[in-house]
């Protein structure tokens, strides 16, 4: 049996018997979004969960994501995402893409965020997602995505995120189309060195799903992240190391039937990290 048709078979037994994943989630990688809803543990990735955080980065900075979901190297995820403050508003570029040769998912997106005084910071994103299956079909459509987050208070955010919630059409019939998403999150900065967060994430014709994560500075240059994911039951954790403008993740993610998926996360901030 081939590599290809191996694949395929795998494909269909998840889509079958696996708790909902959808394509949107799997390129979103929970683990690097976890910073959407603090002020004090930001950085490149963080508004790749809610645009609104953008607007709270105060340092130009580029990341890269790797991931390799079940040890299967066509099942494989990978991200970039930038951010640039700016006089007139923060500026962030997210580039996802997974799979592998004979299919394979890509977003594009280019975001932008302010401040609405002191409490508020709004921010959009507006996408180019497609998707390619060589020997069947190619779609692609463009949607947007947006955000919201109030400061509570110095340690509490709160905010709300939307994803296509109109339009997103991949077909020229309109029969298919990126499901709408809606979430809602909280995230306390405890302390320089401890934030939590959780999320409600109700995605269409899916059951409501709820993630949580903690991250903690357990020394100047260190620090550690772990937190769940209700939908497909998955936990992830992985630890981080800060040296001047760089920082390097390494992380993993269990679930009870696939296995394990490793990552691999590096920053580099354009001003030293202080």
């Amino acid at each position: 049996m081939s590599k290809s048709i191996a694949l395929f078979l795998f494909c269909i037994f998840c889509i079958f018997f696996v708790d909902g994943q959808s394509l949107r989630y799997a390129i979103s990688m929970p683990y690097v979004g976890l910073g959407a809803y603090t002020t004090k543990q930001l950085d490149p990735f963080s508004f790749t969960g809610n645009q609104a955080t953008l607007a709270q980065i105060k340092t130009a900075g580029v990341g890269v994501y790797g991931e390799r979901r079940f040890l299967i190297s066509e099942n494989s995820v990978y991200g970039l995402a930038a951010a640039i403050p700016t006089k007139k508003g923060n500026v962030g570029v997210q580039i996802n893409y997974a799979g592998f040769a004979n299919f394979n998912e890509q977003k594009v997106g280019l975001s932008y965020a302010r401040n609405l005084g002191s409490k508020v910071d709004i921010g959009v994103q507006f996408n180019y997602y497609g998707y390619k299956v060589p020997a069947y079909t190619n779609a692609s459509a463009i949607n947007f995505e947006a955000g919201a987050v109030v400061h509570l208070s110095e340690k509490l955010n709160a905010g709300v995120h939307v994803y296509s919630p109109v339009g997103g059409k991949l077909d020229k019939g309109g029969n298919e189309k990126l499901a709408s998403a809606y979430k809602l999150g909280l995230g306390y900065d405890a302390s320089d060195n401890f934030y939590i967060s959780s999320e409600i994430i109700k995605e269409e014709n899916q059951t409501v799903n709820i993630t949580s994560g903690i991250q903690y500075h357990f020394q100047k240059q260190f620090f550690a992240r772990a937190g769940f994911r209700s939908d497909n039951n998955t936990g992830y954790a992985g630890i981080g190391f800060k040296y001047s403008k760089f920082r390097i993740d390494v992380s993993s993610s269990f679930h009870s039937q696939l296995g394990v998926s490793p990552g691999f996360l590096i920053i580099y901030n354009f001003k030293e990290d202080k």
